[in-house]
């Protein structure tokens, strides 16, 4: 199983682990149900902002490189649009809200693979990738706005992709699911049939990984459960 990239991030902060009273507001920088669902499961009421970050605009020969960059970008544009309307509203900005941006990638073979372009790009993604195995990785950015520090890092798993038929591709392709996520494949969707196994986070997989999440809010002094929105 592959290890996580160890924790970067600015530091934390001085809030206390132990003692906490304030619930933090988490603010999903991301249009991902799929996301969404994941800390709703996890007992995390997440808010969303879409960030409205154009992704083409990076570029990156690295697979990890890329979607972390795209994962802080997301958070920051966010984080500075919340802003932004506090200071027009004579609001107090800072307060605990953190704004996660999250981005995921496939890695096959060296090729970085985010969201086909058209049913086409998708039905020959699967053609390259049946029977094969690629690298799901996936960006996080955690920034508190009230400090701006933040916390981030890129969890990774492998996926073993299952020797899918034409007719299966054809069939997949034509629900019009691959066309809206990384990699043209879901693993908690129906392509899920089409993933033999994987090695690492499977929440990951889906677009989050809850673990790392974990570790990241812990960089900045924050509990995963002071998040819940239920005891």
């Amino acid at each position: 199983m592959p290890a996580l990239p160890p924790v970067t991030g600015g530091g934390r902060s001085t809030r206390r682990l132990s003692g906490v009273t304030d619930v933090p507001k988490l603010i999903l920088a991301s249009a991902s149900p799929a996301r969404r669902n994941l800390l709703v499961a996890a007992g995390i009421d997440a808010t969303v902002q879409v960030s409205g970050v154009d992704e083409s605009t990076v570029d990156s020969t690295s697979a990890q490189a890329l979607c972390l960059t795209l994962a802080r970008l997301k958070a920051e544009a966010v984080a500075a649009r919340l802003k932004a309307e506090a200071v027009a509203a004579r609001l107090n900005p800072a307060g605990e809200a953190l704004v996660i941006g999250c981005d995921s990638v496939l890695d096959l073979d060296g090729k970085i693979l985010g969201k086909p372009a058209d049913p086409d790009d998708a039905r020959h993604r699967w053609y390259a990738m049946r029977g094969r195995t690629g690298v799901l990785h996936t960006g996080h950015c955690v920034l508190h706005i009230g400090t701006g520090k933040r916390a981030e890092a890129v969890a990774s798993t492998t996926v073993h992709f299952a020797e899918v038929t034409d007719e299966e591709i054809d069939a997949y392709v034509g629900t019009g699911e691959p066309l809206h996520v990384a990699g043209a494949f879901t693993l908690d969707g129906r392509s899920g049939p089409f993933i033999e196994s994987i090695e690492g986070d499977h929440s990951n997989v889906i677009g989050l990984s809850l673990p790392l999440l974990r570790r990241l809010l812990a960089e900045l002094g924050i509990r995963l459960t002071d998040l819940w929105t239920s005891r």
